[in-house]
């Protein structure tokens, strides 16, 4: 009983072997393919870098360079897939009975155009609500936008307090540079001996502003 048991249990291995050897006879074997290409715009002008290329649900997939080049294996039967934000989605069948080991691709990409709907913004969440809120406004309550906005000495103010811009930082930044090097190199001015000065001192003192700073 023993040896029947043991060669029945021979018998039903070879037998599935047998039927393994036959299934992986008949299964022709995929063929391999390099897909290589470059990506180039609608006008065939820009190379296109950065473009998603893969194989759908495979897990295989790369990207083209800054060149718009790509090179990557594929399976005769496969459909790969070109994808970019901005372009239209394009696919390549490769063909199932190809010969080849190679296949270059030159593919142009079209820009993809979304047209979105209107969308209105509006202060208030319907239009009959606005419309009734501006016609409740009491325009004479309301202060004047400009009421002492463009005084003389609101604007003398607002002048005196304004810092200074960047070409008048830089003036006076050249101008302390110069009047260094002069003061390190060249010969010191004497301010007694100069006319203007002492034109603007006489002025100053008709005007009062040597008594306004006591």
């Amino acid at each position: 009983m023993k040896n029947f048991i043991a060669i029945l249990a021979i018998f039903v291995v070879g037998l599935l072997g047998f039927h393994r050897s036959a299934s992986a006879q008949d299964t022709p074997e995929q063929k391999v393919v390099q897909l290589s290409g470059v990506i180039l715009n609608a006008d065939s002008t820009t190379a296109i870098p950065g473009v998603n290329i893969y194989v759908p649900k495979k897990g295989r997939g790369t990207s083209s360079n800054r060149f718009g080049y790509f090179s990557m294996p594929v399976v005769a039967g496969d459909s790969v897939v070109f994808s970019f934000i901005g372009l239209k989605r394009q696919t390549l069948k490769i063909p199932a009975d190809i010969t080849e080991d190679k296949l270059s691709y030159i593919l142009t990409m079209v820009q993809d155009e979304i047209a979105l709907q209107e969308v209105q913004v509006m202060p208030y969440p319907t239009e009959e609500e606005f419309k009734n809120a501006i016609l409740a406004v009491n325009v004479d309550a309301e202060p004047p936008l400009n009421r002492g906005n463009l005084s003389p000495q609101l604007l003398l103010k607002w002048a005196e307090e304004m810092p200074a811009s960047g070409n008048e930082n830089f003036r006076q930044f050249t101008n302390q540079q110069t009047q260094q090097t002069l003061d390190r190199y060249g010969p010191r001015p004497l301010p007694l001996l100069n006319p203007f000065a002492w034109a603007q001192f006489i002025k100053s003192i008709k005007n009062g502003d040597l008594r306004n700073r006591d």
